[in-house]
């Protein structure tokens, strides 16, 4: 098979339980607009975007926390493009008493140019905002894994 182009990310979708708290997460801490919303037989909706641009949709179907040991998403992560974006970030999260997994800004891994931080959502989604240059120096949590994969 060949193929005639190359695969992006179009969107995410995630399931949530609570679609205002949702809301209010990733819009008001992320920065996310509300490009639309919808009830679809009792099940609410919504899409999120930058710039009027799709990039996160939320369905508020779950019954229960994100769950880590289960097959499926591990993380969601967004590029910023500096490490002062990056903590003004951490800054807001701290703010509203959003936990992290690792106290601040972090190394992807020993030596790496690249770093973020990372955190969970209000159902317990695990997120990472980082960049790709900056993180020299920064600390290391995990000797030999990415930061980005046990958390």
């Amino acid at each position: 098979m060949t193929a005639t182009s190359t695969l992006r990310t179009g969107h995410i979708g995630l399931n949530v339980t609570d679609l205002k708290r949702s809301l209010a997460f990733y819009g008001e801490v992320l920065g996310f607009d509300v490009l639309s919303e919808g009830n679809d037989d009792g099940r609410r909706f919504a899409f999120l975007g930058q710039d009027g641009k799709l990039t996160l949709t939320l369905w508020q179907q779950a019954d229960g926390a994100y769950a880590p040991g289960l097959a499926g998403l591990h993380h969601l992560a967004w590029e910023a493009g500096t490490v002062e974006e990056v903590t003004a970030f951490e800054s807001r999260l701290r703010e509203r008493g959003i936990g992290f997994a690792y106290d601040g800004f972090v190394a992807h891994g020993e030596g790496a140019a690249s770093g973020g931080i990372f955190f969970h959502d209000p159902d317990g989604t695990r997120l990472e905002i980082s960049v790709p240059t900056g993180a020299d120096g920064a600390p290391t949590p995990m000797a030999d894994a990415p930061a980005c994969g046990f958390f």
